[in-house]
C-alpha cells in the first residue's frame, strides 16, 4: 500500500481525514506531520507515525517526505503560506513523492476577492504544483460550515447575526464530509490530475441561516445586514485586531458578491451520498 503523509494533522480537517484513513488502510501506511507531538497522542495511540516539524523548518519538511508516495498538503494559515507551500512541494518532488493533494478554495474568481492575497495563495500554489509536473488532485473546498461561528458569533441563535454579507449565498460544507471524501481520494485510483469543487450542496444566505436558527430553537433570530463600516466599528469596540477585522470584512464582501456560490455535485459523488444538510450541521456546530 502507498505511504500517505498528512500535513496539518492535528487540525480539524487533517485529524478527521486520518480518522477516515484508518478505516481504509493500515495505520503503518499513515504519517502525520505535526508541530506538537502531545497534541497528536490520539493519532500515535492508533499506530499512526508522527513526524515532528513545521512549514518554516525545511529540514523537518524534507525528513517527513522520506518514503512517502502520496502527500496531502492542507493549506497553511500564516501570512507566508505561499512560500511554505512551495517549500513543501519542492521537498516532495525532491523525495520522489508521486502524487500531491492540495486543499484550496472554491471561488468563481480569486482575483475579484476583497482578500485577494489570501485567495491568490491558493491559485499560486496550484500553479506551482502544475509547474513541477507532479501528479496532483486539487480539492477546492467551499467555506466551512464549521467556520460559521467566526462570522456570526457562537451565541448567534439568541443574539442574532450581525454581518455585512447582504443576500449573498454559499454552499457551506461540513469538515467531516470533506475529510471522508479526502480519505477516499487518498486510498482509491482515478483521481490523478483532477480538480474537485467540494461544496455542501444547496447555497444559503444569512437570511436562510437565521431562519434555520429560528426553526431549530423556536425563538426568532434576526439577521441584521450592517454596512461594512458599521461592522468594522462594532468589531473595533470589542478590541478585535485590525488584521482580523479586514479578513472578516473581506469574507463578508466576497459572500455578498456571491464569489463562493458554486454549484457542484463532486462531493456527493465522492461520498456516494448527499453531504450533511446545513441545518443538521448547524445543530452540531452551535450545540442546539
Amino acid at each position: 500500500m502507498a505511504m500517505i503523509l498528512v500535513t496539518g494533522a492535528t487540525g480539524q480537517l487533517g485529524s478527521a481525514t486520518i480518522e477516515y484513513l484508518l478505516q481504509k488502510t493500515n495505520p503503518q501506511n499513515i504519517v502525520a506531520f505535526v508541530r506538537d507531538a502531545q497534541k497528536a497522542n490520539h493519532l500515535a495511540s492508533k499506530g499512526v507515525t508522527l513526524c515532528i516539524g513545521n512549514y518554516n523548518d525545511p529540514g523537518s519538511v524534507s525528513q517527513a517526505m522520506q518514503g512517502i508516495d502520496i502527500l496531502l498538503l492542507i493549506s497553511g494559515l500564516e501570512p507566508n503560506r505561499l512560500q511554505q507551500h512551495q517549500q513543501v512541494i519542492d521537498a516532495a518532488v525532491q523525495a520522489g513523492v508521486q502524487h500531491v493533494l492540495y486543499t484550496g478554495v472554491a471561488m468563481t474568481d480569486t482575483a475579484a476577492s476583497a482578500i485577494r492575497k489570501m485567495m491568490d495563495d491558493h491559485t499560486n500554489t496550484e500553479a506551482y504544483i502544475l509547474a513541477k509536473g507532479i501528479s496532483y488532485t486539487f480539492l477546492r473546498n467551499s467555506l466551512y460550515a464549521d467556520g460559521l461561528p467566526g462570522f456570526t458569533g457562537e451565541k448567534a441563535p439568541t443574539t442574532g447575526i450581525h454581518f455585512p454579507a447582504g443576500d449573498g449565498k454559499v454552499p457551506y460544507v461540513w469538515k467531516k464530509d470533506l475529510a471522508e471524501a479526502t480519505a477516499h481520494i487518498l486510498t482509491s485510483a482515478g483521481h490523478e490530475n483532477k480538480i474537485y469543487k467540494l461544496t455542501g450542496g444547496p447555497s444559503y444566505s444569512f437570511h436562510d441561516i437565521a431562519a434555520m436558527f429560528t426553526a431549530i430553537t423556536g425563538t426568532p433570530t434576526i439577521y441584521s445586514n450592517p454596512s461594512a463600516s458599521q461592522y468594522a466599528e462594532t468589531l473595533q469596540q470589542y478590541n478585535v485586531p485590525a488584521m482580523f477585522i479586514k479578513i472578516l470584512g473581506g469574507f463578508a464582501e466576497d459572500i455578498k458578491n456571491n464569489l463562493y456560490d458554486i454549484p457542484s455535485n463532486d462531493l456527493e459523488q465522492l461520498l456516494g451520498r448527499p453531504p450533511l444538510a446545513l441545518a443538521n450541521a448547524i445543530k452540531e456546530i452551535y450545540k442546539l
